[in-house]
């Protein structure tokens, strides 16, 4: 999930110095007119790992804003007569009132998550405490507050790098504690904290923003244009759930450089005269592990996402000729019927889960909610916005189940896949896999990539990672979708 923030986005003082100046107006303009209206408070949370620039970030909402009309807020261990009360009372009386603005650190996120990394409660516990928190900010959102949540990132060497800068600037050394370093020992239990937390709470009413924080510049516009926006589309009548929306599409068209996607060596090449060999001998590996998954009685999933000509079809093939053909399903999922759409959306997928040792393959999967049916407008900015947990939601209850669920997104660059375009048309045996939406979708390719992007930032879990294929070249990407599928079957054995 947090792989996202770790790709070094950056952006540079010339840009930043252009563009301050009419964010700055933005936002007093926006906090003016919010305060002048005074229908409805903003709540913004800040998290994340030590060193990321929460505080910092804080300050500079201050800054660029009128801080008369902002409450501030850090929490610290509670109080007795905080104690004497009941968890949530300190933070009822610090809520800001309908036209203004209220900036939290350490809130009631703090808490049950560092509970949880030091061992202090359970997983169920935790969950319990994230269930309470939910209901807390739904309270707040029916009453109209606009809630935006940020977790600041750092990867765990960049967090390393942070604290020892901090700790040599002799202005700055006092920022930097024992418990700090203490805490970036622990920090694969945070990150394995923070996803759970941030999986369980970010709703459509209240999202989180993973805010790659290892750039000043960058996360200060990332944040603040997010910010801006937000109360913007409120004011204007757009709802808190459509503001958070627009304020995505914005931040991935403007601030965005670096993403997972364009950051893959697309140059892997495979020979064409090693190919075979190769996968004979990764289908007969696969062939082995399935049969021992099959008679221990673990079930698989195969979730197939990626552009179209991106050679999802010839992928899923080299799998199935590995395998005893009765003991695999695929499931090609295109436009929903009149029945299907009359259920929920994951109603037709629930209905072709795999029976114990049996492998089930999606050609495309519930991930059109929030790809093609975000980009064609298919479905709403609430129901795309919300389906991110709804789907980490159901992956987990598959895999608690003991399924193996392994995702992946074919990836190839719009020059490959005009290539294979006209080499289907040119083709008669292939014409038929070229349609006119093939060429429509490609005219949206910025749309779909930051749709793409996001699906991978928000549902890219530790028990549900995606596998990102580089498949530029067809043979490459076989043996990865084959190389991948063995490693997590071997895993499954292992328990």
């Amino acid at each position: 999930m947090f792989e996202a923030a770790e790709t070094g986005n950056a952006v540079p003082r010339h840009e930043y110095d252009a563009r301050v100046p009419q964010l700055r107006a933005d936002l007093l303009r926006t906090q003016r007119e919010l305060s002048a209206q005074g229908r409805f408070p903003v709540i913004i949370v800040f998290a994340g790992v030590d060193g990321a620039g929460k505080s910092e970030t804080v300050n500079l909402l201050n800054q660029w804003m009128d801080p008369r009309w902002i409450v501030t807020r850090a929490f610290g261990d509670p109080t007795d007569e905080e104690t004497s009360r009941p968890e949530f009372w300190r933070y009822w009386q610090s809520l800001p009132p309908r036209g203004r603005i209220g900036l939290f650190l350490r809130s009631w996120y703090s808490p049950p998550l560092l509970d949880r990394v030091h061992r202090r409660i359970k997983r169920a516990g935790f969950d319990e405490r994230l269930t309470r928190t939910v209901l807390f900010e739904k309270a707040l959102a029916d009453d109209g507050a606009v809630i935006l949540k940020f977790w600041m990132h750092l990867g765990r060497d960049a967090q390393k790098k942070r604290l020892k800068q901090l700790e040599c600037d002799p202005l700055t050394r006092w920022r930097v504690t024992r418990r700090q370093w203490k805490n970036w020992h622990l920090y694969e239990r945070f990150v394995e904290a923070a996803e759970r937390m941030i999986e369980r709470t970010s709703t459509a009413y209240a999202p989180w923003t993973i805010v790659e924080g290892e750039d000043e510049r960058y996360r200060s516009l990332e944040v603040a244009s997010l910010v801006a926006d937000a109360i913007r589309n409120r004011l204007t009548g757009n709802s808190g759930v459509l503001s958070a929306a627009i304020g995505a599409r914005r931040r991935s068209s403007l601030a965005i450089r670096s993403t997972l996607l364009s950051r893959l060596n697309m140059s892997h090449r495979v020979d064409p005269s090693a190919f075979r060999r190769a996968l004979e001998q990764r289908q007969g590996h696969l062939n082995v592990l399935h049969r021992k998954a099959r008679d221990r009685g673990i079930p698989a999933i195969l979730v197939f996402e990626g552009w179209d000509a991106a050679g999802k079809g010839g992928a899923i093939r080299r799998v199935t000729a590995a395998l005893d053909a009765a003991s695999y399903h695929i499931v090609p999922i295109a436009a929903p019927t009149d029945e299907e759409r009359a259920h929920h959306y994951l109603w037709r997928f629930w209905r072709h889960l795999p029976r114990s040792g049996m492998l089930t393959i999606f050609d495309r999967s519930w991930y059109g909610r929030v790809l093609v049916e975000r980009v064609e407008g298919l479905a709403s900015p609430p129901e795309w916005l919300r389906a991110y947990a709804e789907i980490n939601q159901f992956e987990e209850q598959l895999i608690e189940h003991g399924i193996v669920v392994v995702k992946y997104w074919l990836h190839i660059t719009p020059d490959e896949q005009l290539r294979r375009f006209q080499e289907r048309r040119r083709l008669s045996f292939k014409q038929w896999k070229l349609t006119a939406e093939d060429w429509r979708n490609r005219r949206k390719w910025k749309e779909y990539d930051a749709a793409v992007n996001e699906m991978i930032a928000r549902t890219s879990t530790r028990t549900a990672p995606w596998t990102l294929v580089e498949a530029n070249d067809k043979y490459y990407a076989r043996l990865k979708v084959l190389d991948v599928l063995s490693d997590r079957l071997k895993l499954a054995l292992r328990r």
